[in-house]
C-alpha cells in the first residue's frame, strides 16, 4: 500500500497545477469567456433556428457582420482609450444619409461618394475628439450631446431628401458589387471589414500607436509623464471612430440603397453591448479586434435569432440592455478581482524530499564552524548597495552592481576611489571578462549586456528561443543571473527562474519547482539557445579548467553540477556537490586549480520539512501575508571550497554577521579573495594565507596579456 508520502509526491509529479495559474495569466483568457459563450449560442442557434447556415444566411449575415463590426470596432478604440462614444449610432446614419445623396441624388462617381462620406465621419469624429480630449469635456456627457445633434441633423436632411432619395437610382456595378458582391463566395464587405480588423490588430498589438493608446486609457497621467501626448492620443480615436462608422454606414448604403426614419435607432446600444461583451473594458486600457469581433457576432446572432422566432423590436431591445447590464457587471467584477484571484492559483509549489543537512556544529564535519571571515577589509562602505557579483580586471580594478542600476569601479591597488563605470539601469548581477576585456554582465529583468572598455553599454540579448510546450512566454530572460565564458566565446548563463521576475524569488522558493534553466549565448552568429531546462533556480556557473565543461549551482537543492558542453561526454550532466547545508550561489576558479562557492544561507529543519508539503505551502501563499511565508535563511552564510570530485577543501564563516551577513559572491584574485552579497552595502576582502599571491582570474581564463 503506498505511503502518504508517495501518493503526494506522485500527485504533484504528474498533475501540473502551476498550469492553471499560467493560463489565467495569459492575455488571450479574457477572450475565453465570450469565446465560449459565441460557441454556445452558434451551436443553439443552427440547432434551432431554420437554415442559419444556409449560404444565403450565412451571406446575409457575413454583410451585417461587416457594417456592425466596423461601428464596434470604432467603439472599442474610443473604449480603449478611456472614453466612451454615444454618438457611433449618429455618425452610422449621417454616412447612409450622405452615400444615398451623393449615389441617388447627385449622381456622383462611387469613389467621390466615398470620399466624402469618410470625410463626413471623420468630421465629426473631430468634433468629439477635439471637445473631449483637447477641451477636456467629459465623454458621456459630450457624446451624448453630439449623438442628438448629428441625429437632429440625419431627421431634418431625411425629410427633405427622402423623396428624391426613393426617387432616384444609381446604376454603378461598383456600388452593387461593394454592397452584394462575393469574392470566393465571402460577401466583399467582409473582406474588407476583416482586412481593416487584421490592420488594427497590427497597430494595437504590435506598434507604437496602439500601445499608446491602452496606456492612455489604463493611466492617463502615468502615459503624459512618459511623454505621451494624451490629448493628441484620445483626439485621433475619435476620428478613428467616427471614420469607421461613416465607412460602415456607406456599405450599409450601398447593400440597402434606401434609408428610413429608424436608421441607426437603438444602433448605440447594440454596438456598446457587442464592445463589452466581446471583453473591451469601459475602463479603459483593455481591449483587442478579436474581442470587438466576438462581440458583433454574438450581439448580431441573438438579434438575428430573436427576430426570426417573432420577437418584437421592443423585447428584442430588451434583451440587449438585459445582456450589456450582465456585461458590465462581469467586466467590472473581473477587472477588480482578477488579480486577487490568479494570485491565489498562480503560485503552485512542488513536491521535494531533502536529505538531513551535514551538521556544522559537528567538528569533524568538512563544514565545521569557525570565525575567519569576521576580520576581513571592507571596502566601500554605505558606498554601494547589493553588489550581487564582484569581479576585477588586470589592473586590479575592482567592479561591482548597485541596486540603482550602476555598475561602480573601485581603482586599484588601494580600492579607495570610485566612480560609475557605467549605468545600466537594471540590477547588474553575475559578471564575467571576455577574451577581449570586455565585462560581461547579466541584468535582472533585461537580459545579458556588454560593457566595452570605452564604458560603451550594448545589448547582447535579451530572449532565447521559446519552448514548444510551455504556456509561459519563456522567450523573454526574467533573471538572467550568473555567467561565464567557454574557450571559443560562447557565453552560457543561468535564468533562475522563468515565472517569476527579480523581486519575486521568495515565491519561486516556495515553489521549489523547476523554473530555470541555462542558456547560451554565441556571439559569433548572436544566436541565443536554451541549453538546460527544468533547473531548481539555478545560479552560479563556471567554466571548469578542462575548458569543455561547467560547474552550475541550483540553489533551493542545494547542489552543484557539471554539464559537459563540448568533449566526449557532451550534454551529459553530473551531480558534484548534494546535501550541502545551504543555498548555493555563485562559483569561480581558485588558484590552486579548484574552485570557491558561495552559501548565500543556511538550511533550516523548518523549511526542509515544509518542502515535503506542497500542500501546506499553497495554503500558506494563500492565506498569509508574504512577508510573513517561510523563506530561505539569508542571514548567515559561508565560502567554500571543492575540487572536481566533490570533496570540500575549505569553509570560512563570519558566524556573527559582523561583516558580511550574506555571502552571494567571491573572486580570487592576487592572494586575497574578495566577498560580495546582494543584501550587503559593502565589499569585503580576505587575505588567503596559502594562495597564489600574483594568481588573476582572467590570467587562467585568457592566459597572460601580450
Amino acid at each position: 500500500m503506498l505511503s502518504s508520502d508517495t501518493i503526494t509526491r506522485i500527485r504533484y509529479k504528474y498533475l501540473p497545477d502551476h498550469l492553471i495559474g499560467e493560463v489565467l495569466a495569459k492575455r488571450w483568457i479574457d477572450n475565453a469567456v465570450p469565446f465560449l459563450a459565441l460557441a454556445v449560442l452558434v451551436a443553439v442557434c443552427g440547432a434551432v433556428v431554420p437554415n442559419f447556415f444556409s449560404a444565403s444566411g450565412l451571406g446575409d449575415l457575413g454583410r451585417q457582420v461587416a457594417e456592425f463590426g466596423l461601428v464596434v470596432l470604432g467603439l472599442s478604440i474610443v473604449l480603449m482609450s478611456g472614453g466612451i462614444d454615444l454618438s457611433v449610432a449618429s455618425i452610422f446614419t449621417l454616412a447612409v444619409l450622405a452615400s444615398l445623396i451623393g449615389t441617388n441624388v447627385e449622381n456622383l462617381s462611387v469613389p467621390v461618394t466615398f470620399v466624402m462620406v469618410i470625410a463626413l465621419g471623420v468630421a465629426c469624429g473631430a468634433i468629439n475628439g477635439y471637445l473631449i480630449g483637447y477641451l477636456r469635456l467629459r465623454a458621456f456627457l459630450t457624446t451624448l450631446v453630439t449623438l442628438i445633434i448629428f441625429r437632429s441633423i440625419y431627421d431634418i436632411l431625411f425629410l427633405r431628401m427622402s423623396t428624391a432619395i426613393v426617387a432616384g437610382f444609381s446604376d454603378s456595378e461598383l456600388l452593387f458589387y461593394i454592397g452584394d458582391g462575393t469574392i470566393l463566395y465571402v460577401p466583399v464587405s467582409l473582406w474588407l471589414t476583416a482586412a481593416i480588423a487584421i490592420g488594427w490588430h497590427i497597430v494595437l498589438s504590435r506598434m507604437r500607436p496602439g500601445w499608446r493608446l491602452t496606456a492612455v486609457g489604463g493611466a492617463r497621467r502615468s502615459a503624459y509623464n512618459a511623454g505621451i501626448s494624451v490629448r493628441r492620443t484620445v483626439f485621433f480615436a475619435y476620428v478613428w471612430s467616427g471614420a469607421l462608422c461613416a465607412l460602415a454606414g456607406f456599405l450599409f448604403a450601398a447593400r440597402i440603397g434606401s434609408t428610413g426614419a429608424d436608421t441607426g435607432v437603438g444602433l448605440e446600444v447594440s454596438a456598446l453591448t457587442a464592445a463589452v461583451l466581446g471583453g473591451n473594458s469601459l475602463g479603459g486600457g483593455r481591449g483587442s479586434v478579436a474581442k470587438a469581433a466576438m462581440g458583433a457576432l454574438f450581439v448580431l446572432i441573438l438579434g438575428n435569432s430573436l427576430t426570426n422566432f417573432g420577437v418584437s423590436g421592443p423585447v428584442n431591445s430588451t434583451i440587449l440592455g438585459c445582456v450589456l447590464i450582465t456585461a458590465v457587471f462581469v467586466d467590472m467584477r473581473w477587472l477588480r478581482n482578477r488579480q486577487k484571484w490568479l494570485s491565489k492559483i498562480y503560485v503552485s509549489p512542488a513536491y521535494l524530499s531533502l536529505p538531513a543537512p551535514p551538521k556544522a556544529t559537528d567538528p569533524n564535519s568538512p563544514f565545521a564552524l569557525n570565525d575567519r571571515l569576521r576580520s576581513v577589509d571592507i571596502i566601500g562602505l554605505g558606498a554601494i548597495d547589493g553588489p550581487e557579483d564582484v569581479i576585477l580586471d588586470r589592473d586590479d580594478n575592482l567592479y561591482c552592481g548597485t541596486r540603482h542600476g550602476d555598475i561602480v569601479r573601485f581603482f586599484g591597488p588601494d580600492h579607495q576611489r570610485h566612480e560609475i563605470f557605467a549605468h545600466i539601469g537594471g540590477h547588474p548581477l553575475g559578471m564575467a571578462f571576455d577574451r577581449e576585456g570586455n565585462l560581461l554582465v547579466c541584468i535582472g529583468g533585461m537580459g545579458l549586456y556588454k560593457v566595452t572598455p570605452t564604458q560603451e553599454v550594448i545589448k547582447l540579448t535579451d530572449e532565447t528561443n521559446r519552448s514548444y510546450l510551455s504556456v509561459v512566454d519563456d522567450s523573454r530572460l526574467r533573471l538572467a543571473d550568473d555567467l561565464d565564458v567557454a574557450p571559443d566565446g560562447r557565453i552560457y548563463f543561468s535564468e533562475a527562474t522563468v515565472r517569476y521576475e527579480q523581486e519575486e524569488w521568495a515565491t519561486d522558493a516556495l515553489e521549489c519547482r523547476g523554473n530555470g534553466r541555462i542558456i547560451c549565448y554565441d556571439p559569433r552568429t548572436g544566436v541565443t539557445q536554451t541549453e538546460i531546462h527544468r533547473l531548481v533556480f539555478p545560479n552560479g556557473i563556471c567554466m571548469a579548467n578542462d575548458g569543455c565543461s561547467f560547474f552550475f549551482a541550483e540553489s533551493w537543492i542545494a547542489t552543484i553540477s557539471r554539464y559537459w558542453f563540448d568533449g566526449p561526454k557532451k550534454g551529459t550532466i553530473e551531480r558534484v556537490l548534494a546535501n550541502l547545508p545551504g543555498y548555493p550561489d555563485n562559483i569561480n576558479r581558485a588558484s590552486d586549480g579548484n574552485y570557491w562557492v558561495a552559501l548565500l544561507g543556511m538550511r533550516t529543519p523548518a523549511l526542509d520539512l515544509a518542502l515535503t508539503m506542497p500542500g501546506f505551502r499553497r495554503r500558506m501563499a494563500r492565506r498569509v501575508a508574504p512577508d510573513l511565508w517561510l523563506y530561505p535563511n539569508i542571514n548567515t552564510g559561508c565560502i567554500v571550497k571543492f575540487d572536481e570530485n566533490g570533496e570540500i577543501l575549505d569553509v570560512l564563516w563570519d558566524l556573527g554577521g559582523v561583516n558580511h551577513p550574506m555571502i552571494t559572491s567571491m573572486r580570487e584574485h592576487k592572494g586575497h579573495l574578495y566577498l560580495g552579497g546582494v543584501s550587503n552595502n559593502r565589499i569585503g576582502r580576505y587575505r588567503l594565507p596559502d594562495a597564489d599571491p600574483a594568481w588573476r582570474a582572467q590570467d587562467s581564463y585568457w592566459g597572460e596579456p601580450t
